[in-house]
């Protein structure tokens, strides 16, 4: 009597193995490209209109940052790098400090995008911002 080898089995325990290492490697791909997208840090350039001067900026997310009369805070800072053309977009809360009758209320508060600064425009009579970067 002669002994068969079951050799389907190893096949098919390589196949599983296979599937498990291409899974992990698309999970931590994923992973590390979604860290990518979300920046730390969100770069503006502020324009003084009056000395027609401008500055760059770094902003920390989640921290104000003051600018001779405005307080300027970044929420969010996102990247689509993936994209033929990449969309830098952060949402951005500006409040002006010559105003002393209510701090609660924001000259801008909503997302900037870097190709498109007129779709949601920030409007003052001295300044003017606008979205260079995402770190």
């Amino acid at each position: 009597m002669s002994l068969k080898r079951n050799t389907k089995v190893g096949s098919q325990n390589n196949f599983l193995i296979f599937l498990i290492i291409i899974f992990l490697l698309s999970i931590i791909t994923y992973a590390r490209s979604a860290n990518n997208m979300i920046g730390i840090k969100t770069d503006i350039k502020i324009l003084d209109k009056i000395s027609s001067k401008n500055e760059l900026v770094n902003l920390i997310n989640g921290e104000e940052y003051i600018y001779k009369d405005l307080a300027i805070k970044s929420m969010k800072c996102t990247n689509s790098e993936f994209d033929d053309n990449p969309e830098i977009k952060a949402y951005i809360q500006v409040r002006d400090l010559t105003k002393n009758d209510n701090d609660k209320v924001y000259v801008f508060n909503g997302w900037m995008f870097s190709s498109s600064p007129s779709i949601t425009p920030f409007d003052h009579p001295v300044y003017d911002i606008w979205l260079v970067n995402c770190n």
